[in-house]
């Protein structure tokens, strides 16, 4: 997985989405610059994921983006995606891995240095900070760990790194400057008004954001 590919991570909600509809703003963000789009539906009939999942591949074939499935390896598989996110409660890593191969992407969601090394050593191919700020999209978690945890995570491993939860374009540099190789949002693009604008935002971000890591 390359770093750069993580600037803008871009995961669906359909109901942020509203009426526009998840591929419709998926559409309008990858033409904006983001190259990961993570499919993320959990109420979705397995068929209908599947189906949705295959016209997202072909769509990001055409702007040479990654399209990863959150939770559903069978789904990832059935529908030729480039890979799967797991969550620390979901399939093992080891397990994915196996099934995937060695040419599928596996992302995994960590909030600790013990998980970032853990994740190193099973190979996965990158790792997402979850929660760095409170956001109403995840609830299921004790609490936000902050930019020190961003900080912790990128001391811990040299996997590449996307932070995820409460992310806009006034934040993003922020967690960049901390360690971040890029963002992964919902509402910040699902909820935008003006997808293409939003996506531009955050990635300007983002680069403010590199500058001053470099800068030290």
């Amino acid at each position: 997985m390359r770093r750069e590919d993580l600037a803008l991570y871009v995961v669906t909600d359909p109901s942020l989405a509203g009426s526009r509809g998840v591929e419709a703003t998926c559409a309008l963000a990858l033409a904006a610059g983001p190259r990961v789009i993570q499919l993320r539906d959990k109420v979705a009939p397995t068929r209908v994921l599947v189906e949705q999942a295959r016209r997202l591949v072909a769509l990001c074939a055409r702007h040479d983006a990654i399209l990863i499935l959150n939770d559903r390896l069978d789904v990832a598989l059935a529908a030729g995606a480039h890979g799967v996110h797991l969550g620390q409660d979901d399939l093992p890593a080891a397990d994915a891995r196996r099934l995937i191969g060695s040419e599928g992407i596996l992302g995994l969601s960590v909030r600790t240095p013990e998980e970032a090394r853990a994740a190193e050593e099973v190979g996965a191919d990158y790792i997402a900070a979850n929660l760095v700020f409170s956001t109403s999209t995840k609830t299921d978690l004790e609490g936000p760990i902050g930019l020190e945890g961003v900080r912790a995570l990128r001391r811990a491993t040299r996997l590449p790194l996307v932070a995820i939860g409460g992310i806009h374009p006034g934040n993003a540099a922020d967690v960049v400057a901390a360690g971040a190789d890029g963002v992964a949002v919902v509402s910040a693009v699902m909820a935008a008004p003006d997808v293409g604008l939003a996506c531009r935002a955050l990635l300007g971000a983002v680069e403010v954001g590199r500058a001053r890591r470099a800068a030290g």
